[in-house]
């Protein structure tokens, strides 16, 4: 990666630069048994798409709040990269009637609904699913998004020094989350084509490192593992071996 980034967005595109076709983030949910593998182009694509949305249809601005109320997820971590191209900050599991916007998922609708500028549902299901139903009050992720411009230019170029990420009570500028991400990296023992396997929940700094940032930074990529208790002792292991992981992080 380049030392002259500054935001998580910068490191995407860094990434991108570099080998466009490698695997960035390889998703499984062992409790429905799927498996998603985005390569850096494809999940940078989905990010575009995504602050595209934000920006046009949601009209948000750099220095607007929203709460992402998702789990560790693939999907998520295309949030966490769309708001950062914007400059959003993300309030990770943030009160939605004290945020500007709201990013829910299944399970924290109603909770979402407290929330009076707009608010995104995303159904979580396979292969990026729609709702059958949509819910009402919230636009669907997975109906707004694939018309979407496959390019992103911010309306106003992105401030590294503006908060871009609160979790856990902790308020990181992009700066300083790029920064922090390199030190986990370091600390991981990660470099360029590590595979770090990560079943940590995204409701603090150190899941979303794991479970983003630090392979991210590293010029890595994330096996990232969502209801990993299901997994037996024998299966993570096969996994191990199947998906060439050089380090966890569970």
């Amino acid at each position: 990666m380049n030392a002259s980034d500054r935001t998580p967005a910068d490191l995407l595109q860094s990434a991108l630069a570099a080998d466009p076709a490698r695997p960035l983030v390889t998703f499984y949910d062992d409790a429905t048994g799927e498996r998603v593998e985005l390569s850096v182009a494809t999940f940078a694509n989905w990010v575009a798409k995504t602050a595209n949305l934000l920006q046009g249809d949601l009209a948000a601005a750099p220095g607007d709040r929203l709460a992402l109320l998702l789990p560790a997820h693939w999907q998520s971590a295309v949030w966490l990269l769309a708001c950062s191209s914007v400059g959003v900050t993300v309030e990770v599991d943030g009160d939605p009637a004290d945020a500007d916007l709201v990013v829910s998922g299944p399970d924290t609708l109603e909770a979402a609904r407290a929330c009076s500028g707009e608010r995104v549902a995303l159904a979580l299901r396979p292969l990026g699913g729609r709702f059958p139903q949509p819910p009402a009050g919230f636009a669907d992720y997975a109906v707004e998004v694939p018309g979407q411009g496959d390019r992103f230019a911010p309306y106003a170029p992105v401030d590294p020094d503006a908060p871009a990420l609160t979790v856990g009570g902790t308020e990181l500028t992009g700066a300083q989350l790029v920064e922090r991400a390199r030190a986990d990296a370091a600390g991981l023992g990660l470099a360029p084509g590590s595979r770090l396997l990560s079943g940590r929940a995204y409701d603090s700094w150190e899941g979303l490192s794991a479970g983003l940032f630090a392979p991210l930074a590293a010029g890595g990529s994330v096996v990232l593992c969502r209801n990993l208790g299901e997994l037996s002792q024998e299966g993570l292991d096969k996994r191990v071996e199947a998906e060439r992981v050089t380090n966890t992080s569970v």
